[in-house]
């Protein structure tokens, strides 16, 4: 464990957003994408769904990186306890904002910290985020949805990018909602004593 706190993280996640944020942060990381994951929708509820693939994502990869830590994160985006994911095609993209417009949702994204090697999870966290979306015009949900922008990101809109200009109101933090609570995974990188921060460029 002393040797993980040294070591660069390991990012269990394709995300470019959420690699992106590390990067700005100047956190000393690597990628090595999991392919576990399991449907959010069917479980109990939507933190529940988020929690779960983030720890399967690290505990995918933490057996090929021992003395790592390695970060698991998950984002689910909810309407009441109905977990609206990515959408299959065009129209279904065009249903999702039909049903979030002039409503209020939550954005949940869990991460998971696990110790790599012997695979076992030092902490795990759920931030909620509630988002509201202005009344949207048929016209502007056609001419996002033809951006191309909803097609690859869960409830169908990505707030740092287009989707941004859908929403009225966030509470909570932003970051979460882009895909990573970046303050709180720093505070709990924190709490386990990891000082591989701040990669000199």
């Amino acid at each position: 464990m002393t040797q993980a706190l040294r070591q660069p993280l390991v990012l269990a996640s394709a995300s470019p957003r959420r690699q992106e944020m590390l990067r700005l942060a100047g956190l000393d990381f690597e990628v090595a994408v999991s392919e576990a994951e399991a449907a959010a929708g069917s479980f109990a509820g939507p933190q529940q769904g988020a929690a779960l693939n983030a720890r399967l994502k690290a505990l995918d990869v933490a057996p090929a990186f021992p003395g790592r830590l390695v970060i698991g994160a998950d984002t689910v985006v909810a309407l009441g306890q109905t977990v609206l994911e990515k959408p299959a095609d065009a129209a279904d993209a065009a249903r999702m904002l039909e049903q979030l417009s002039g409503r209020q949702h939550q954005v949940y994204t869990a991460f998971a910290v696990v110790a790599g090697g012997e695979a076992r999870v030092l902490l795990e966290e759920v931030v909620a985020s509630a988002v509201t979306f202005r009344r949207l015009s048929r016209r502007e949900i056609e001419d996002y949805v033809n951006s191309g922008d909803p097609l690859d990101k869960a409830g169908a809109y990505g707030i740092q990018s287009g989707g941004g200009d859908l929403v009225a109101e966030v509470i909570g933090s932003y970051l979460n909602v882009v895909g990573l609570p970046l303050g709180r995974l720093q505070a709990a990188l924190a709490t386990l004593g990891w000082t591989g921060a701040a990669r000199e460029n």
